[in-house]
């Protein structure tokens, strides 16, 4: 059960894997694009590239859904991004469970979007974590773990690339263990738990009064999606790459563009400034800030977002 490119890894390692993967349920294909036509999901796309069977309910708690399930007779049931809790019925399907797998190292980070708030929150090392699926939001125990550093230049798509695969080889270890007998459950400590909401494109609004380095981690966490952005005289600016400035500043007005060199546009934050590296002006193709001046020079004193 999975949905987004996140889970893709984990779909080929049980097709490549020695054991009978006997369907696939996923969400049902979303409309997208500039004609709204509806696309599958890309974890769909690659079980039908293998003439895997897939199913696509809207609920999981129908007892025609649960049918459907039951006729696939399944010993574990896998999920990685399918985006939805599962119902009782259902988790007590499989004889062997069912096995989760999560993109933090869990407690810290329960929830839809851990790879970018780790980032937005200055984690130096996440990871995965093969978990027993309940009933609750990741609770269940942990199987196994695997963890990963996060590098100053990290952004939300390359940790999701990375933790993606690391799930995979994650998952195929989890596996193998299992079937030895030697995959032990352990509670998770609940005193340590931490939550990663889902991200709503109104995440992506640059607050210039927090200082330099969290704007920084913000504008990575959300690159590519949903963008870092702020407003310039009215039009959508978005932002993907910048570099922290620890500026002596003082009387400055968060958002307002400083007197800099040729070339560079750096703008006062709440504590520290920022020097803006790559841009994108709505209607624009992003591009590198020294292209950006050369074709929108900024005065300095001109006030960014509202």
């Amino acid at each position: 059960m999975g949905t987004p490119d996140f889970a893709v890894p984990s779909l080929r390692t049980l097709v490549e894997g020695p054991d009978t993967l006997v369907g696939v349920v996923t969400q049902p294909d979303q409309p997208a694009g500039r004609g709204m036509a509806l696309r599958p999901s890309a974890v769909k796309a690659c079980a039908l590239e293998h003439d895997i069977p897939v199913f696509q309910p809207a609920k999981l708690r129908p007892p025609e859904v649960m049918a459907r399930l039951r006729d696939w007779q399944p010993d574990l049931l896998v999920i990685a991004a399918y985006g939805k809790l599962l119902p009782t019925s259902l988790l007590d399907l499989p004889p062997h469970g069912c096995i989760n797998v999560h993109a933090s190292l869990l407690p810290k980070y329960r929830g839809a979007a851990p790879i970018q708030w780790a980032i937005a929150h200055g984690e130096r090392q996440t990871g995965v974590t093969i978990m027993q699926v309940n009933e609750y939001m990741d609770a269940g125990d942990i199987l196994l773990q695997k963890a990963c550093s996060i590098t100053e230049t990290e952004t939300g798509g390359s940790l999701h690339d990375t933790l993606s695969v690391l799930g995979a080889e994650t998952l195929d270890r989890a596996l193998g263990l299992l079937k030895h007998g030697r995959l032990v459950a352990r509670p998770q400590d609940e005193s340590q738990v931490t939550y990663a909401p889902a991200i709503k494109k109104e995440d992506g609004r640059i607050d210039w009064t927090q200082d330099a380095l969290s704007i920084e981690r913000r504008i990575r966490a959300f690159h590519p999606w949903p963008s870092a952005y702020t407003s310039l005289r009215g039009r959508l600016l978005k932002i993907s790459a910048v570099r922290v400035m620890q500026s002596a500043l003082s009387d400055v007005a968060p958002g307002t563009v400083l007197p800099s060199t040729p070339g560079q546009l750096l703008v006062a934050t709440g504590r520290g400034a920022l020097a803006l590296e790559e841009v994108q002006l709505a209607g624009k193709k992003r591009l590198a800030i020294t292209a950006f001046l050369r074709g929108q020079p900024q005065t300095p004193g001109t006030l960014l977002g509202t």
